[in-house]
């Protein structure tokens, strides 16, 4: 099938845990779909709305904010308020169209590499039937993605 959608992810990863997973799930020599690309910060209780927002609004299909276990964020509670955050702005991305379904909080340890491959292919298997991004259908959006 040539015209098979493969979606751009934009995963926001924890420097403590989920990075360190998804560097593991290398290690490991365990595959995951190269459209998948990691944004490393270091809590993702750092992750804003406004950073959710940008990603669609630069062409992501879905984006997944993945920390650590809770109980185990490194800044205490950070990954508390980034579910509360993902929440949120799944809320407003059904308001406005573009649909909550295409964000996720994940959380996981730094031994989770097996975890984080798997998370990786299954989020970009449900947005691959969600289907693109509908900003990217709009007036403009091309403009848009060239001059960013």
């Amino acid at each position: 099938m040539a015209n098979r959608f493969e979606p751009v992810i934009a995963a926001f990863c924890c420097h403590y845990c989920s990075y360190t997973a998804a560097d593991m799930a290398g290690s490991m020599r365990l595959s995951y779909p190269p459209n998948v690309h990691i944004i490393r910060v270091p809590c993702s209780g750092k992750v804003d709305a406004i950073h959710i927002m940008k990603a669609f609004e630069k062409g992501a299909d879905g984006v997944y904010v993945a920390g650590c276990l809770e109980g185990d964020c490194h800044f205490k509670n950070g990954n508390v308020r980034a579910g509360r955050r993902v929440e949120y702005v799944k809320k407003l991305l059904d308001e406005i169209g573009i649909g909550g379904e295409r964000l996720e909080m994940i959380t996981m340890s730094a031994g989770m590499g097996e975890l984080f491959a798997r998370t990786a292919s299954d989020f970009t298997e449900k947005i691959r039937k969600e289907g693109p991004n509908p900003v990217k259908s709009l007036p403009g959006a091309a403009v848009r993605s060239a001059a960013g």
